[in-house]
Protein backbone atom coordinates (compact mmCIF):
# COMPACT_ATOMS: atom_id res chain seq x y z
CA UNK A 1 0.00 0.00 0.00
CA UNK A 2 1.36 3.42 -1.00
CA UNK A 3 2.79 5.36 1.91
CA UNK A 4 1.33 8.67 0.74
CA UNK A 5 -2.22 7.43 0.43
CA UNK A 6 -3.94 5.00 2.80
CA UNK A 7 -7.16 3.80 4.35
CA UNK A 8 -8.92 6.32 6.58
CA UNK A 9 -7.92 9.39 4.57
CA UNK A 10 -10.05 11.95 2.74
CA UNK A 11 -8.20 12.84 -0.48
CA UNK A 12 -8.77 14.45 -3.88
CA UNK A 13 -8.16 12.07 -6.79
CA UNK A 14 -8.43 12.35 -10.56
CA UNK A 15 -10.94 10.32 -12.57
CA UNK A 16 -8.79 8.18 -14.86
CA UNK A 17 -11.45 6.14 -16.66
CA UNK A 18 -14.86 4.49 -16.37
CA UNK A 19 -15.01 0.70 -16.32
CA UNK A 20 -18.55 -0.67 -16.43
CA UNK A 21 -20.15 -0.06 -13.05
CA UNK A 22 -17.18 1.71 -11.53
CA UNK A 23 -14.74 4.54 -12.00
CA UNK A 24 -10.98 4.28 -11.68
CA UNK A 25 -9.36 7.11 -9.72
CA UNK A 26 -5.68 7.94 -9.43
CA UNK A 27 -3.24 10.21 -7.65
CA UNK A 28 -0.71 9.67 -10.41
CA UNK A 29 0.83 6.75 -8.57
CA UNK A 30 -1.88 4.26 -7.60
CA UNK A 31 -5.29 3.44 -9.08
CA UNK A 32 -8.31 3.09 -6.82
CA UNK A 33 -11.84 1.91 -7.78
CA UNK A 34 -15.00 3.86 -6.98
CA UNK A 35 -18.37 2.12 -7.48
CA UNK A 36 -20.82 4.08 -9.63
CA UNK A 37 -23.56 3.35 -7.07
CA UNK A 38 -21.59 5.49 -4.64
CA UNK A 39 -21.57 8.55 -6.91
CA UNK A 40 -24.45 11.07 -6.83
CA UNK A 41 -23.72 12.58 -10.25
CA UNK A 42 -21.81 11.14 -13.23
CA UNK A 43 -18.12 11.97 -13.26
CA UNK A 44 -16.04 13.07 -16.24
CA UNK A 45 -12.58 11.85 -17.18
CA UNK A 46 -9.93 14.16 -15.76
CA UNK A 47 -12.23 15.55 -13.06
CA UNK A 48 -10.98 15.92 -9.49
CA UNK A 49 -13.20 14.26 -6.87
CA UNK A 50 -12.92 14.22 -3.08
CA UNK A 51 -13.29 10.71 -1.64
CA UNK A 52 -12.86 8.72 1.54
CA UNK A 53 -10.54 5.72 1.35
CA UNK A 54 -11.04 2.37 3.08
CA UNK A 55 -9.66 -1.14 2.73
CA UNK A 56 -11.89 -3.96 1.49
CA UNK A 57 -11.78 -7.49 2.87
CA UNK A 58 -8.70 -8.29 0.82
CA UNK A 59 -6.90 -5.20 2.07
CA UNK A 60 -7.20 -3.35 -1.26
CA UNK A 61 -8.04 0.35 -1.23
CA UNK A 62 -11.56 1.39 -2.22
CA UNK A 63 -13.06 4.88 -2.50
CA UNK A 64 -16.44 6.38 -1.61
CA UNK A 65 -17.80 9.87 -2.13
CA UNK A 66 -19.69 9.61 1.20
CA UNK A 67 -17.30 11.61 3.36
CA UNK A 68 -17.16 10.79 7.09
CA UNK A 69 -17.98 13.20 9.89
CA UNK A 70 -15.02 11.77 11.85
CA UNK A 71 -11.45 11.28 10.62
CA UNK A 72 -8.10 10.35 12.14
CA UNK A 73 -7.45 14.06 12.65
CA UNK A 74 -10.50 14.90 14.74
CA UNK A 75 -13.25 13.62 17.04
CA UNK A 76 -17.00 13.43 16.71
CA UNK A 77 -20.15 11.52 17.63
CA UNK A 78 -20.61 8.12 16.00
CA UNK A 79 -24.18 6.75 16.09
CA UNK A 80 -24.35 3.13 17.23
CA UNK A 81 -26.00 0.93 14.58
CA UNK A 82 -25.62 -2.51 16.14
CA UNK A 83 -23.84 -4.21 19.02
CA UNK A 84 -22.30 -7.69 18.90
CA UNK A 85 -19.68 -9.57 20.90
CA UNK A 86 -17.10 -7.80 18.74
CA UNK A 87 -18.23 -4.41 20.02
CA UNK A 88 -20.31 -1.48 18.74
CA UNK A 89 -20.61 -0.78 15.01
CA UNK A 90 -21.05 2.95 14.40
CA UNK A 91 -22.21 5.23 11.60
CA UNK A 92 -19.71 8.05 10.97
CA UNK A 93 -21.44 9.47 7.90
CA UNK A 94 -19.76 7.30 5.27
CA UNK A 95 -20.86 4.05 3.63
CA UNK A 96 -18.50 2.06 5.84
CA UNK A 97 -19.44 1.11 9.40
CA UNK A 98 -16.74 1.54 12.02
CA UNK A 99 -16.23 -0.85 14.94
CA UNK A 100 -15.47 0.28 18.47
CA UNK A 101 -13.94 -2.91 19.81
CA UNK A 102 -15.39 -4.76 22.81
CA UNK A 103 -12.12 -4.34 24.71
CA UNK A 104 -12.70 -0.56 24.69
CA UNK A 105 -16.25 -0.83 26.08
CA UNK A 106 -17.22 -1.08 29.78
CA UNK A 107 -16.50 -4.33 31.60
CA UNK A 108 -20.21 -4.68 32.48
CA UNK A 109 -22.13 -5.45 29.28
CA UNK A 110 -25.31 -3.84 30.62
CA UNK A 111 -23.42 -0.53 30.37
CA UNK A 112 -22.51 -1.11 26.71
CA UNK A 113 -24.17 1.29 24.27
CA UNK A 114 -27.33 0.30 22.46
CA UNK A 115 -28.39 1.11 18.89
CA UNK A 116 -29.22 4.80 18.72
CA UNK A 117 -26.68 5.81 21.37
CA UNK A 118 -23.69 7.93 20.34
CA UNK A 119 -19.99 7.42 21.11
CA UNK A 120 -17.48 10.27 21.04
CA UNK A 121 -14.48 8.99 19.16
CA UNK A 122 -11.84 9.37 16.49
CA UNK A 123 -10.90 7.14 13.58
CA UNK A 124 -7.96 4.74 13.47
CA UNK A 125 -6.65 2.11 11.07
CA UNK A 126 -4.78 -1.09 11.92
CA UNK A 127 -1.86 -2.61 10.03
CA UNK A 128 -4.21 -4.16 7.47
CA UNK A 129 -5.91 -0.83 6.81
CA UNK A 130 -9.13 -1.86 8.58
CA UNK A 131 -10.98 1.05 10.16
CA UNK A 132 -12.03 1.15 13.79
CA UNK A 133 -13.24 3.75 16.26
CA UNK A 134 -11.14 4.83 19.22
CA UNK A 135 -13.06 6.33 22.15
CA UNK A 136 -12.05 9.76 23.38
CA UNK A 137 -9.62 9.77 26.31
CA UNK A 138 -9.96 11.85 29.46
CA UNK A 139 -6.78 13.70 28.50
CA UNK A 140 -8.30 14.69 25.14
CA UNK A 141 -11.55 15.87 26.75
CA UNK A 142 -9.61 18.02 29.22
CA UNK A 143 -7.75 19.49 26.26
CA UNK A 144 -10.82 20.25 24.13
CA UNK A 145 -13.87 20.82 26.39
CA UNK A 146 -15.51 24.23 26.46
CA UNK A 147 -15.55 26.03 29.80
CA UNK A 148 -19.00 26.96 31.08
CA UNK A 149 -20.14 30.33 32.41
CA UNK A 150 -21.83 30.71 35.79
CA UNK A 151 -25.27 31.16 34.18
CA UNK A 152 -25.31 27.45 33.22
CA UNK A 153 -25.97 26.65 36.90
CA UNK A 154 -29.35 24.95 37.48
CA UNK A 155 -29.99 24.54 33.76
CA UNK A 156 -30.86 21.25 32.09
CA UNK A 157 -28.45 20.13 29.37
CA UNK A 158 -28.42 17.21 26.94
CA UNK A 159 -25.26 15.14 27.36
CA UNK A 160 -23.84 11.66 26.78
CA UNK A 161 -21.48 9.64 29.00
CA UNK A 162 -17.99 9.09 27.61
CA UNK A 163 -16.37 7.59 30.72
CA UNK A 164 -17.96 5.42 33.44
CA UNK A 165 -16.39 4.94 36.87
CA UNK A 166 -17.68 3.38 40.12
CA UNK A 167 -17.70 6.83 41.73
CA UNK A 168 -19.73 8.40 38.92
CA UNK A 169 -19.99 9.19 35.22
CA UNK A 170 -18.26 11.78 33.04
CA UNK A 171 -20.48 13.29 30.35
CA UNK A 172 -19.91 15.50 27.34
CA UNK A 173 -22.49 18.08 26.33
CA UNK A 174 -24.14 17.49 22.95
CA UNK A 175 -24.90 21.06 21.85
CA UNK A 176 -21.82 22.52 23.56
CA UNK A 177 -18.93 20.22 24.57
CA UNK A 178 -19.11 20.91 28.31
CA UNK A 179 -17.34 18.43 30.59
CA UNK A 180 -19.82 17.25 33.22
CA UNK A 181 -19.29 14.91 36.18
CA UNK A 182 -22.27 13.19 37.82
CA UNK A 183 -21.52 11.55 41.18
CA UNK A 184 -23.11 8.16 41.76
CA UNK A 185 -25.26 9.69 44.52
CA UNK A 186 -26.85 11.98 41.92
CA UNK A 187 -28.31 9.21 39.75
CA UNK A 188 -30.98 6.55 40.19
CA UNK A 189 -29.13 4.18 37.86
CA UNK A 190 -25.83 4.31 36.02
CA UNK A 191 -26.31 5.42 32.40
CA UNK A 192 -24.97 3.45 29.47
CA UNK A 193 -21.88 4.62 27.61
CA UNK A 194 -23.15 7.01 24.93
CA UNK A 195 -26.73 7.14 26.24
CA UNK A 196 -28.39 10.53 25.77
CA UNK A 197 -29.54 11.97 29.10
CA UNK A 198 -30.88 15.23 30.49
CA UNK A 199 -28.54 16.44 33.22
CA UNK A 200 -29.24 19.28 35.66
CA UNK A 201 -26.19 21.42 36.43
CA UNK A 202 -25.63 21.77 40.18
CA UNK A 203 -22.18 23.38 40.23
CA UNK A 204 -19.90 25.36 37.92
CA UNK A 205 -16.27 24.81 38.89
CA UNK A 206 -13.40 27.28 38.60
CA UNK A 207 -11.99 25.50 35.54
CA UNK A 208 -15.32 25.74 33.71
CA UNK A 209 -16.14 22.06 34.11
CA UNK A 210 -19.48 21.13 35.64
CA UNK A 211 -21.07 18.91 38.25
CA UNK A 212 -24.48 17.58 37.37
CA UNK A 213 -27.38 15.51 38.61
CA UNK A 214 -29.59 12.98 36.86
CA UNK A 215 -32.15 13.20 39.66
CA UNK A 216 -35.23 15.37 39.09
CA UNK A 217 -35.81 18.51 41.12
CA UNK A 218 -37.97 17.85 44.18
CA UNK A 219 -41.03 19.53 42.70
CA UNK A 220 -40.57 17.54 39.46
CA UNK A 221 -40.35 14.14 41.09
CA UNK A 222 -43.05 11.66 40.19
CA UNK A 223 -44.62 9.03 42.36
CA UNK A 224 -42.84 5.69 42.74
CA UNK A 225 -45.17 3.87 40.32
CA UNK A 226 -44.88 6.62 37.70
CA UNK A 227 -41.10 6.66 38.00
CA UNK A 228 -40.95 2.87 37.62
CA UNK A 229 -43.18 2.92 34.51
CA UNK A 230 -41.30 5.82 32.94
CA UNK A 231 -37.94 4.16 33.63
CA UNK A 232 -39.19 1.00 31.89
CA UNK A 233 -40.50 3.06 28.97
CA UNK A 234 -37.11 4.74 28.52
CA UNK A 235 -35.29 1.39 28.75
CA UNK A 236 -37.26 -0.04 25.81
CA UNK A 237 -36.70 2.89 23.49
CA UNK A 238 -39.56 5.18 24.51
CA UNK A 239 -42.50 3.07 23.31
CA UNK A 240 -44.40 0.24 24.99
CA UNK A 241 -47.59 -1.75 24.17
CA UNK A 242 -49.20 -0.98 27.54
CA UNK A 243 -51.81 1.68 28.25
CA UNK A 244 -55.24 2.38 29.71
CA UNK A 245 -56.72 -0.58 27.82
CA UNK A 246 -54.19 -3.11 29.13
CA UNK A 247 -55.74 -5.87 31.24
CA UNK A 248 -55.19 -6.03 35.02
CA UNK A 249 -53.33 -9.29 34.46
CA UNK A 250 -50.93 -7.70 31.95
CA UNK A 251 -50.27 -4.77 34.28
CA UNK A 252 -49.68 -7.01 37.30
CA UNK A 253 -47.33 -9.31 35.38
CA UNK A 254 -45.31 -6.45 33.88
CA UNK A 255 -45.23 -3.83 36.65
CA UNK A 256 -46.37 -5.69 39.77
CA UNK A 257 -49.03 -3.04 40.52
CA UNK A 258 -52.82 -2.93 40.23
CA UNK A 259 -54.63 -1.63 37.15
CA UNK A 260 -55.90 1.33 39.19
CA UNK A 261 -52.41 2.28 40.35
CA UNK A 262 -51.19 1.87 36.75
CA UNK A 263 -53.83 4.27 35.41
CA UNK A 264 -53.06 6.83 38.13
CA UNK A 265 -49.36 6.62 37.27
CA UNK A 266 -50.08 7.10 33.56
CA UNK A 267 -52.24 10.10 34.46
CA UNK A 268 -49.36 11.59 36.44
CA UNK A 269 -46.99 11.09 33.50
CA UNK A 270 -49.50 12.55 31.04
CA UNK A 271 -50.02 15.61 33.26
CA UNK A 272 -46.25 16.06 33.52
CA UNK A 273 -46.03 16.02 29.72
CA UNK A 274 -43.77 12.98 29.69
CA UNK A 275 -45.93 10.52 27.73
CA UNK A 276 -48.71 10.25 25.17
CA UNK A 277 -51.00 7.34 24.29
CA UNK A 278 -52.01 6.29 20.79
CA UNK A 279 -53.52 3.13 19.29
CA UNK A 280 -52.92 1.09 22.46
CA UNK A 281 -49.28 2.23 22.75
CA UNK A 282 -47.67 4.53 25.30
CA UNK A 283 -44.80 6.70 24.06
CA UNK A 284 -42.42 9.12 25.76
CA UNK A 285 -42.67 12.72 24.56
Amino acid sequence: MNQLIKSGQVVSLTVLEEQGSRYILTNGDVEIPLNSSDVLEPLTIGEQVKVFLFADRRGDLQATTALPTITEADYGWGRVLKVTREGAFCDIGTSREVLVKAEDLPVLEELWPQPGDHLYMTLRTDRNGDLFGRLVTEEKVIEMYEGAAEDVHNKNLIARPYRLLPVGSFLLGVDVPYRIFVHESEMQAEPRLGQEVHVRIIDVKDDGSLNGSLLPRKHERLGTDAEKIFAYLESVGGKMPFGDKSTPEEVQEMFKISKGAFKRALGTLMKAGKIKQQDGWTESV
